[in-house]
């Protein structure tokens, strides 16, 4: 397998840069989920480590090879596409033998390594079907079946549950993190703009937002210690709630007196300099919880959304500029209507300023 570098790494079609200032270190038997909105380049840059797209600036290296001018063929890198681009016309068998038979192998090469990847991908019992005869999640494993026969030295997967249902993604995606405790050596790229996904599966989350990284990190870091605002909003469901407001009393603990009219304390620490200084107080809505105390934010609950096992309450304190949501346990359809008055832990509330984590400064 294989390690990745890509050193100041940019995309630019015509006077249009796409991406630029691209650093990233990847280690062998990692797998990196890169994230980000529509349009950020994560296709575009996973492309470009395969060869299909052409970098314009920067150096991209595998096992300290530089590959900028190397072909696709010529990389060790196999890639799973967001269609399964089966040939209709050939069993799983053929499908998945087809680069090894183009290679030149024997038989006996051939037939050891599609029946360990079938077996692997619990496709054996499908070798001998057409891919019409199969589901859309078998398809996919057929497809990851064919990367996994070649051993490359690198997997790239572009968005491969996005074609199927939420029932199949879910089984898919479990399949595909057994596949990475199977082969623990191997090195994959992972894209998808699904949030579960990233959390679920990857060793480090890349965000990419305005055509650079926004932050790299284990999902926990990510969500936990979020270095900037687009990051705390981006990941995690609800997004983060953002009020802005001003410090009025430093040091290891922060007190912040919000536009809405409640007061916040958070484990940031603050220097004697940040009294009076504008930031915004980041809380997920998960963190939210009623309180008798001090509210962080307070007014009456204009929507409610019964999950099961949560409820979400949409609510709008005086002097925000965007609803608050809480996302309590349990079914509370109670409270809608119903002036509620909401906490949360000190260690649960960021700090930003000009768009960053004071945790980073």
């Amino acid at each position: 397998m294989a390690d990745l570098v890509l050193k100041g790494v940019e995309k630019a079609y015509g006077e249009v840069k796409v991406l630029s200032g691209i650093d990233l270190e990847i280690q062998k038997g990692e797998l990196i989920v890169f994230v980000g909105p529509s349009g950020c380049g994560k296709s575009t840059l996973l492309r470009m480590i395969a060869g299909l797209e052409q970098i314009t600036g920067g150096d991209f290296h595998i096992d300290g090879q530089r590959m900028n001018d190397v072909p696709p063929a010529q990389r060790g890198i196999a890639m799973v596409f967001q269609s399964y681009a089966l040939y209709p016309h050939m069993t799983v068998r053929d499908n998945m033998a087809f680069a090894l038979k183009l290679a030149g192998k024997s038989q006996a090469e051939i037939a050891a390594a599609v029946d360990k990847a079938a077996k692997m991908l619990q496709l054996t019992p499908y070798l001998d079907r057409l891919p019409k005869a199969l589901s859309g999640g078998q398809r996919q494993r057929v497809a990851i079946g064919r990367a996994i026969v070649r051993a490359p030295k690198v997997y790239l997967f572009d968005e491969p549950l996005s074609n199927l249902d939420a029932a199949l993604r879910v089984a898919t995606r479990i399949e595909i993190a057994q596949l990475k405790e199977q082969m623990p050596d191997s090195t994959m790229i992972y894209v998808t703009h699904d949030q579960v996904e990233a959390m679920t599966l990857a060793s480090r989350i890349v965000v990419l937002a305005g055509g650079g990284i926004a932050q790299v990190g284990t999902p926990l870091d990510l969500y936990e210690r979020p270095e900037n605002e687009f990051v705390a909003q981006f990941i995690g469901s609800p997004a983060m709630n953002l009020t802005p407001g001003e410090v009025v009393e430093t040091g290891a603990e922060t007190v912040v007196k919000l536009a809405n009219g409640g007061m916040a304390r958070s484990h940031v620490p603050t220097q004697p300099g940040d009294l009076g200084r504008t930031v915004n107080v980041g809380v997920r809505p998960e963190d939210l919880h009623e309180t008798e105390g001090t509210p962080i934010f307070h007014g009456p609950v204009e929507i409610t959304e019964a999950l099961g096992e949560v409820t979400l309450l949409y609510l709008k304190p005086d002097g925000t500029a965007h609803p608050v949501i809480a996302k309590l346990p349990g079914i509370r359809p109670e409270l809608r209507r119903q002036e509620v008055r909401l906490g949360a832990d000190p260690a649960k509330v960021h700090l930003f300023a000009e768009g960053r984590s004071l945790l980073y400064r």
